[in-house]
């Protein structure tokens, strides 16, 4: 079947094994795609979604009632009291930008306690020098490494809200550029009632990036403040073509709004400019598309590690995301690994995609992303920092099938 797409026949025989013995945990990953499923029509339903609400408004946005609906459909979804869903924010990067800037004052301190957070954040903290950063507002950080197995440092943590004053905690689910593992729901709640028991006025916000429907609960119902994701990731379902969310507390939304936009006009401005239905079209696909991400990702996590390779997480462990990683502790096989991705993609299958000096990023980075939406990383991509243990960071799949073919091109380049 795989011959005309240049798949030789050891490969579709390992594709076949694998499928074979990945069917018990596609039927996990489809349990949690209809729960979710019922929760996206609810909310619909509940707001009488219609094609009004498909309008599309310019200059100041005033009086938008498909913005403002689709805003509640997503706080209906997430559990939340508030939420701000705008094509304005430029990527998930920008969005959790304008959460730290609107929550963070001059003396006041932000605590990752999942390490450092991801390398494009590093000249927003100021962990790399930047005239703009939150460290050239006199915003002070501090970071708290997770223990060898992943889990948190609950010592450390201790000491440090018991001996200082901390205004926010940052949470980062996935795992960035890092070979850790990425956090659970379940190690998620742990934590949150952990830090809440000794300090409740702490803002815990979480970067929700690439977890979104991957459970049948997300952050602010297990107790977090507020929440951060892109929509040309996980809620995105491969139709948003920009834009992220902030969703939470009523009080810490206005306050992202104002940052996002002017401060007494918040979410009452933003014109849509007709993107309104791709972000409600794209939220209703997201819990099959997600479930197509997840399989993809048990594919090729079975195939790599058949094939030797160091992975993580394995095909049948429990997933926080959509984030596959191989460590190929060798350069060449990351390269070609990625560019095989994008040989087995719809869009530029042609291209041959190269390690470069990325802006916000201190090593060269490989990115292989044939997608309809640049930088789309619900749709099959890989890309990986050009620094040991070379390890490729592939998610996405719009449709198993089609994120199937890609894994499988990938495997024949390298092997």
């Amino acid at each position: 079947m795989y011959e005309q797409f240049g798949i030789t026949e050891n490969i579709e025989n390992l594709a076949n094994e694998a499928e074979k013995n990945i069917e018990n945990v596609f039927k996990k990953i489809e349990e949690v795609e209809a729960y979710n499923s019922v929760k996206v029509m609810n909310a619909f339903q509940k707001y009488r979604i219609s094609e009004i609400h498909f309008n599309s408004t310019t200059g100041y946005g005033y009086g938008d009632i498909g913005r403002d609906t689709c805003e509640k459909v997503f706080s209906e979804i997430f559990k939340t009291e508030d939420c701000i869903v705008r094509g304005q924010f430029i990527s998930g990067t920008h969005a959790l930008t304008v959460a730290l800037f609107s929550l963070l004052r001059p003396g006041d301190t932000l605590l990752s306690i999942t390490g450092k957070p991801y390398d494009t954040l590093d000249e927003v903290i100021g962990i790399v020098d930047n005239p703009s950063s939150l460290k050239s507002y006199n915003i002070n950080f501090e970071q708290v490494d997770l223990n060898e197995d992943s889990e948190f440092d609950f010592e450390s943590i201790e000491s440090i809200l018991r001996n200082k004053k901390i205004k926010v905690i940052e949470i980062q689910r996935s795992k960035g550029y890092s070979n850790r593992k990425s956090i659970s729901i379940e190690k998620l709640e742990k934590v949150i009632k952990f830090i809440k028991n000794i300090d409740k006025d702490v803002i815990i916000m979480i970067d929700n990036c690439y977890c979104e429907f991957v459970d049948t609960k997300e952050p602010i119902e297990i107790g977090a403040d507020i929440i951060v994701g892109s929509l040309i990731k996980n809620l995105g379902g491969g139709i948003a073509p920009n834009g992220a969310y902030i969703a939470g507390r009523k009080d810490l939304i206005q306050l992202a709004s104002e940052r996002l936009t002017v401060p007494g006009e918040g979410k009452e401005v933003g014109p849509s400019l007709g993107i309104t239905k791709s972000i409600l079209q794209g939220i209703f696909m997201a819990p099959s598309v997600v479930a197509s991400s997840l399989k993809t990702a048990v594919f090729a996590s079975y195939c790599l590690e058949k094939l030797g390779y160091e992975v993580e997480p394995k095909y049948n462990s429990k997933r926080a995301d959509i984030v596959q990683t191989i460590n190929f502790k060798d350069e060449n096989k990351l390269i070609k690994y990625c560019q095989g991705i994008q040989m087995g993609s719809p869009i530029d299958s042609d291209s041959i995609p190269e390690p470069w000096d990325m802006p916000g990023y201190t090593d060269k980075v490989i990115m292989a992303a044939g997608a309809f939406t640049q930088g789309s990383s619900i749709e099959l991509s890989c890309d990986g920092p050009i620094r040991p243990p070379y390890t490729a960071f592939m998610q996405g799949g719009l449709t198993y099938q089609y994120g199937k073919l890609g894994v499988l091109k990938a495997i024949q380049n390298i092997e």
